[in-house]
Parts: C-alpha cells; structure tokens; sequence
C-alpha cells in the first residue's frame, strides 16, 4: 500500500511539474524581439514599424513581422497589398519594401474580411509564419505583438526563441494596469523585457510648449517600480501620424526628422542590449 501511495505521489508531481517547450529559433534571423503593449489603442503597431527602420538606419538587416492575426495592420503601415508567394506550396516567401522583408495575416486575406477564428486556428496561423516563411539574412525580426496577454503571447513565450520584448505604453493609469500586466506575464514565461517606451508623451503646441495630455512619468515610473530599463519618450506628431497613414514610416522616409532622432536613440539601446 506504501508503494503503491509513493507511485501515485511521483506520478502527481510529474502530471504537475512545468512543462518543458522546446523553443525554435525563426530561421533566417539573428535576433527575435517583440514589440508589445498589453494595452490596445497606444500605437505599439507604429513604434514598432518605425523602431524596425530605425534599426535599419544603424545598418541592421530587417524583417517585420505582423502578429496580429485579428487586426493586422502592417499592409496599411507599409502600403504593401500582395499575396505571398510559394514555390514548394509548403513555405511563403516574405514580401520586400523598403529593403526589410515583411510578413503579416493581412497579405493572406482581403483587407476588410473579418478573422473569426478561435485560439487554435490563431496558434495555426503563427505557427506558420514563424516556422514556414523563408526570411533570409535578416539581422533582427520585429514583432508586432497583438493587445493582451493571449494565446499568440504564449505561443511567442513557449515555442519560439525570443531574444527580447520592447513595451509601449501610454502614460495614463488606464494603460498602464495592463502594462504592468505584460510586464508580469513576460517575467513569469522568461522573455526578457529589454525596456519600456512612453508613447504619445507629450503633444508640442504652436507656442513652443509640451502638453502632457495622458499625464507625466507614468511608464518611466512603472520601469523604476519592476526594476526595468526605460528607453525613452515619444510625441504626438502629425508627421508620425501621416506617413503611417501613406504607407511610408518616417524613420524611413525621414531619417532626420525630430521624432525620427527620437527613435534612433531608442535603437541605439536595444541595439547595445543584443550584443
């Protein structure tokens, strides 16, 4: 009977032990680093494309990839409409522009066709475009994460290699009970957070000043309270706003502008924290 009550104990603790993931590298890429926010509606999607290029300004090799199975938005943020192709009907071939190598759910379907899909077919789809897109010779592949703290941040955590996670943020308190949220699920699934972003931060009027309009020092206090690094402030900027909106990011399109400089410190850090 005691033998029979140890059998049953050690069966117990490997039924309850953590699960061990194997985690695969994407292919092709040097450095996996996911931008995220846990928080919808701070533009994480237009960092995260401006972040990419200003990478490529330091003379990074780039792919972007599009996670947001349910509101991809990169097609938009790139001006980039075509379908991938395939030459073995197994593996996609990434899209190019601007010399970065692209991937995103919103090159697969029409741009006005609802996803109504549930968690598995979502796994599916990224499964697919982390492991059967051949990506080649990129330095560094940015993520463009989806809101929360789902099935697409687990299967990133889990399955694939992730070098680092960027969070942005909005500063006011709404945003950042979510941020801190994020913060807390990528520490508890071992991706290092390798810093936090304050977006739309201030807004410059005509006379000169900066208005505060989300509050002040909400992210870079949030970075102090997890003990993690803070990268820097972002603005509200029209010209940020409007080369999204024409498909052209304006690290991009132009690399010398205010914000743009902004971005490339930015890079600068995350650069010096891959090597």
């Amino acid at each position: 009977m005691t033998e029979k009550k140890a059998e049953m104990s050690q069966a117990m603790k490997e039924k309850l032990a953590p699960k061990q993931f194997v985690k695969t590298t994407i292919n092709g890429t040097k450095f996996t680093i996911l931008v995220s926010s846990a928080k919808g509606g701070v533009g994480k999607s237009t960092v995260a494309i401006n972040l990419a290029f200003a990478l490529q300004n330091l003379g990074l090799k780039i792919g972007i990839l599009d996670a947001d199975v349910y509101g991809p938005s990169l097609p938009k943020l790139i001006n980039l409409n075509e379908k991938p192709k395939s030459e073995d009907g197994k593996a996609l071939i990434p899209l190019e522009k601007y010399d970065a190598q692209c991937m995103s759910m919103g090159f697969l379907v029409d741009e006005q066709t609802p996803m109504i899909w549930r968690g598995p077919m979502v796994i599916s789809a990224l499964k697919t475009m982390t492991q059967k897109v051949l990506w080649k010779d990129r330095d560094v592949i940015i993520v463009d994460m989806p809101p929360g703290t789902g099935d697409t941040q687990l299967t990133f955590a889990q399955e694939v290699k992730v070098d680092g996670a960027i969070i942005v943020s909005t500063p006011q308190d709404l945003a950042l009970l979510d941020v801190k949220r994020g913060i807390q699920m990528f520490d508890k699934t071992g991706v290092k957070i390798l810093g936090l972003i304050d977006n739309m931060s201030f807004f410059k009027g005509d006379d000169g000043k900066e208005y505060k309009i989300f509050g002040e020092s909400g992210v870079e206090k949030t970075a102090k309270e997890f003990n993690k690094e803070f990268l820097g402030h972002l603005p509200i900027h029209q010209d940020l706003r409007s080369s999204a909106d024409k498909g052209d990011p304006l690290t991009h399109s132009d690399p010398e502008h205010e914000v743009s400089r902004l971005f490339l410190d930015i890079a600068k850090k995350i650069k010096l924290s891959l090597n």
